[in-house]
């Protein structure tokens, strides 16, 4: 409340979002007299328009008109683009504190977000997990829609209101009726919990181990064979193999799911999510955007997995989209208005068919076009794309008989002990960070070791970028065994992924 001058009744925090960001806003109201009229300035989108009807609607449900005077909401910043139904409940709250209603100096202690029904209920909104961070930030409570207050404990130990409905909300302000503080109640799912197993893949050797070094060093890989030689199996499999997000890693993805409303019950995230979007998905549906920018499937991946089954089948815009984020871990989505990032550090796991007909390199089942339609079929993917995925392998379909006479392979809880302890080993050599994102320096690559990767290198080709890959391969598997230091033996078993790569 602006005293001084008489022209700020009341005054309430919101926020604005550029990405996960929440950027502070002031929602002032000014009561004034003249002909009545219900105003809202300060590049308001239309839903933040249409909050007048929203608020007018919501306070009559509860017995309260507005008064017939001039009533003006200016949102400040001005020049800073307002999006989203969550004004609803600042720009109510600012007007009953300038009314009387509640008061206003206990109401400024408190931020608010959230979307009113007519009839004065107080409806789920996105992003209030990154509010909540940002009121913490600015030493204030937060008021979020009742279903939500447990999101919002997570952004820290702050004040929350979690109100059912605007009637309750003016109770609690008025001394007549608190409202009871949320509690958070940790709820971690099972690791296994609907991920299939592991031990259901018999056979593919080499598949599961690229599968188990994948997972070790937060690795990128490509699976490529006909149909039915079990590459969407092996890649279904690769979540249950990752170890429970840390708490940093945990806020991070949560923020992104809060900022798409995808966060379920308000439930923060401890799994890895696991992303598999259709073929036919679009250039913004990948990697984010349209007109409020939302995040794409890779940053709703983002610490998990993104698997793209029949890689050569999307888009080639939608595909070089990719190259940028898997090397820096964030996305830029440009607009005329803005400029938003989000983060996108995930896992690419890819599968494809030799060509288009499945079969090429089948004796029994060979299409006339060979070799042509194999090569056709493989430069829909650029080499800068390909030259960024780390492991490459090669599949054969599995005779049914001779599939069934396999033994069952290790589970998926029996391989996840080497991968946590493998990871442990990156955390605390890299404080954190996984070997697909060291350095080639932090990989420690030397004596034998590195003589025979650059012998490798200069054999096949290798670019600069493949070589750093290769290295980083090679420190995963050196983990898996235990090894401080890199071995020839360990460069050597990097190098049979990278040469199917350059091939």
């Amino acid at each position: 409340m602006n005293a001084g001058t008489g022209l700020i009744n009341a005054r309430i925090r919101s926020f604005a979002f550029s990405g996960i960001e929440a950027r502070p806003v002031w929602v002032e109201v000014q009561v004034a007299s003249g002909l009545p009229a219900f105003l809202v300035v300060g590049l308001p989108d239309k839903a933040v328009g249409e909050a007048r009807e929203r608020v007018r609607a919501a306070l009559t449900s509860i017995g309260l008109a507005l008064p017939a005077k001039r009533i003006l909401i200016n949102l400040v910043p001005a020049d800073l683009p307002k999006e989203g139904s969550h004004f609803d409940l600042p720009i109510a709250l600012a007007l009953l504190a300038a009314m009387g209603v509640v008061p206003a100096e206990e109401a400024g202690r408190y931020a608010a977000m959230g979307e009113l029904s007519l009839d004065g209920r107080i409806n789920p909104v996105s992003g209030v997990l990154s509010a909540a961070l940002e009121a913490s930030a600015l030493g204030l409570g937060l008021v979020c829609p009742a279903q939500q207050g447990e999101e919002a404990l997570c952004g820290g130990d702050i004040a929350i209101l979690a109100a059912p409905t605007l009637l309750a909300l003016i109770n609690h302000f008025n001394g007549m009726q608190p409202l009871p503080s949320p509690v958070f109640t940790p709820r971690l799912p099972a690791p296994e919990q609907n991920v299939p197993d592991l031990a259901d893949v018999r056979g593919m050797e080499t598949g599961r181990r690229a599968l188990e070094i994948a997972a070790a060093g937060g690795h990128s890989l490509l699976l490529s064979g006909p149909p039915g030689a079990g590459k969407s199996m092996l890649a279904a499999r690769l979540v249950g193999l990752l170890p429970d997000l840390s708490p940093r890693e945990s806020l991070e993805v949560s923020r992104i799911y809060s900022a798409a409303g995808l966060l379920v019950e308000g439930r923060p995230l401890f799994r890895p999510p696991y992303r598999d979007p259709h073929h036919s998905a679009s250039l913004p549906a990948l990697v984010g955007g349209g007109s409020r920018a939302r995040p794409g499937e890779i940053s709703l991946a983002d610490q998990g997995v993104l698997f793209l089954d029949e890689l050569p089948e999307f888009s080639r815009a939608a595909l070089e989209a990719l190259r940028q984020p898997l090397e820096t871990g964030r996305v830029t989505i440009a607009r005329a208005a803005a400029h938003v990032a989000y983060p996108a550090r995930f896992q690419l796991v890819a599968a494809m068919n030799p060509c288009r007909c499945g079969y090429l390199g089948d004796a029994t089942r060979e299409c006339g076009k060979a070799p042509r339609c194999g090569q056709d079929y493989a430069a829909r993917l650029s080499g800068p794309l390909l030259d960024r995925i780390d492991l490459h392998v090669g599949m054969q379909p599995y005779e049914p008989l001779g599939y069934m006479r396999d033994a069952v392979g290790e589970t998926t809880a029996q391989v996840r002990e080497r991968v946590e302890a493998a990871r442990d080993m990156q955390n605390q050599r890299q404080d954190g960070r996984k070997n697909a994102e060291i350095s080639i320096e932090q990989t420690g690559l030397a004596g034998d070791a590195a003589q025979l990767a650059q012998s490798v290198a200069e054999k096949f080709r290798f670019s600069a970028r493949g070589y750093t890959r290769l290295a980083r391969v090679a420190r995963t598997v050196a983990d898996l065994a235990g090894s401080v230091e890199i071995q020839p033996g360990h460069v050597a078993e990097a190098a049979t992924f990278r040469v199917r790569l350059q091939g």
